[in-house]
């Protein structure tokens, strides 16, 4: 009943900002959130930044997260350049929670053992949420300008306490797009459109001189005229000493 009430007030959210898509971690559902309910003071710390250890807290009993990219539902994070996402959490439990930090990562989608680089820490100061409540936190992280674009496993996870013990819920464990900064076009993309353009510039030289030779081929075949006379004089050689020709000539002394 409670997660059901959870999702009513996340969706109620979407009346105040139009086309914000998220995740639900645990169903991957989508939903839309609006409004940042503040948390309390943020804090960030560097990208190498290690605050937690090695060591990996477990979730606490009742507490529900939801991860939200802004209007960024095809979760495309550009190399360099700051991404936003919103992180909702509702405690269902029985004591208020202090949110710690929010820490993410990123792996390669095939094997998670695989490390690409450890996003920013961001730390949280007086934040909290009752029991029986629900806020929402902003995360923001870049990833690396040299990283080449494609296709990365995003694992993110909110840190926080309860009755002074350490827990941690993942928020988000799933594919982001890493695609190229500051420009429409790629580096690939305005290769292979050179490529095509020098393709077609070329087949058209080829073309031309196809036609020039086959121009050329045909200015310079014979032309065959043929005349009456001279068309009678061969047919009179040819039937010389026939019998037409004798008749022709003994009906042309009768004329006479």
């Amino acid at each position: 009943m409670g997660i059901r009430v959870f999702s009513a007030l996340l969706a109620l959210l979407v009346l105040a900002s139009p086309a914000l898509h998220g995740i639900r971690c645990q169903s991957d559902e989508e939903i839309a959130a609006a409004e940042v309910i503040e948390g309390g003071d943020l804090g960030i710390v560097g990208d190498e930044t290690q605050v937690f250890g090695d060591g990996t807290f477990s979730p606490a009993p009742g507490i529900n997260t939801v991860c939200v990219f802004p209007k960024n539902a095809a979760k495309l994070v550009p190399a360099g350049e700051e991404t936003e996402l919103l992180v909702g959490m509702h405690n269902e439990g029985e004591s208020t929670l202090k949110v710690i930090a929010i820490h993410a990562s990123l792996h390669l989608p095939f094997d998670h053992h695989m490390f690409v680089q450890n996003l920013t820490v961001q730390e949280f100061h007086n934040a909290s949420v009752p029991y029986s409540a629900q806020a929402t936190f902003p995360y923001i992280f870049a990833v690396s300008k040299f990283l080449q674009p494609g296709s990365f496993d995003l694992v993110g996870s909110i840190v926080y306490e309860i009755d002074q013990h350490p827990y941690q819920s993942v928020f988000y464990n799933g594919t982001i797009e890493v695609v190229e900064a500051g420009g429409f076009l790629s580096i690939e993309s305005v290769f292979l459109i050179t490529l095509g353009v020098a393709l077609l510039g070329f087949f058209g030289v080829w073309a031309y001189g196809q036609v020039q030779q086959f121009s050329k081929k045909t200015k310079r075949a014979p032309k065959v005229e043929v005349g009456t006379g001279t068309t009678d004089a061969n047919m009179d050689e040819w039937l010389q000493g026939t019998a037409y020709a004798q008749s022709l000539s003994s009906k042309s002394k009768k004329k006479k």
